[in-house]
């Protein structure tokens, strides 16, 4: 029988599949699993946040052995970097996909590597495991969590700057992250890198951006910390922007970059249909 291939958003599939082969068609009992999964992902990843923020920049004698903000958010970005990496190679983060960011699994989605109807779910877990992980740090290092500068680890521009200015920054410091993800998801050589990748950049981003934009490139990053210390001035901005950045990412890489990404793992993982399509 001949096989004949169709394009979905520009990745080919056989005739007759679902527009996303990796995971092929997840029964709804995978895909919540999946989805609480991201959740405790997703609440460990805030909780090593919160915690590291408090013991780095809050006070304590680490932050007064580095009394340079630049050399502590350097502190914070390497700490953080290595924490998700280590999560997106954990058993939980290889079997959800380890995205713990909307952003990651919108351009999953937009990539055409993710079913349409993980997203919202996977969303909630986010955003919930968000608000989890950052409950727990409270309950674990007490009031000096609450407190300023630590204030829950919730980010905040350097003065002068507005929603207007924030938006278009957070949305090239996402899009410029996927872009990278997307091309190393497509090179089979290069997927095992993917979780070091995403660790090394989400920590030069906080090293970096961390006294200009806040360095956040993740809603489910902000979403926790911007809650419980009240701070909304610039959560919907935070919220946004990397949402719209995975958008404009996909449709770059549709556009003018002619590879298929494989997966939508970042553990660094093919499935077995993306592996047999690369041995082909």
């Amino acid at each position: 029988m001949t096989d004949r291939r169709v394009a979905v958003r520009g990745r080919p599939t056989s005739s007759g599949d679902q527009a996303w082969p990796d995971p092929q068609s997840p029964t709804p009992t995978q895909l919540w699993r999946h989805s609480a999964y991201e959740a405790l992902l997703t609440s460990a990843l805030l909780f090593g946040v919160a915690s590291v923020v408090r013991w780095v920049i809050g006070a304590s004698p680490i932050s007064r052995a580095l009394p340079d903000i630049h050399l502590e958010l350097l502190v914070v970005g390497l700490v953080v970097g290595l924490l998700l990496a280590g999560l997106i190679l954990s058993p939980l983060g290889k079997a959800s996909g380890g995205h713990l960011n909307p952003a990651i699994s919108l351009a999953m989605w937009r990539f055409g590597v993710f079913p349409g109807r993980g997203v919202l779910p996977y969303w909630a877990a986010q955003l919930g495991g968000s608000l989890l992980g950052v409950l727990l740090a409270r309950l674990a290092w007490g009031p000096a969590v609450a407190r300023a500068p630590v204030a829950y680890s919730a980010l905040r521009p350097a003065p002068g700057w507005s929603n207007v200015a924030l938006f278009p920054a957070e949305t090239a410091s996402m899009a410029s992250i996927i872009l990278l993800v997307g091309v190393f998801l497509s090179v089979p050589r290069l997927v095992p890198r993917v979780p070091w990748l995403v660790g090394g950049l989400i920590g030069a981003a906080i090293a970096v951006l961390g006294t200009v934009t806040g360095g956040s490139v993740n809603p489910a990053r902000q979403f926790g910390p911007a809650v419980f210390a009240g701070q909304f001035g610039f959560l919907a901005s935070y919220l946004l922007a990397p949402l719209a950045g995975a958008v404009v990412a996909a449709w770059l890489l549709g556009h003018f970059y002619h590879r298929e990404v494989l997966t939508h793992r970042l553990c660094g993982q093919l499935s077995p249909d993306a592996a047999r399509d690369v041995l082909r």
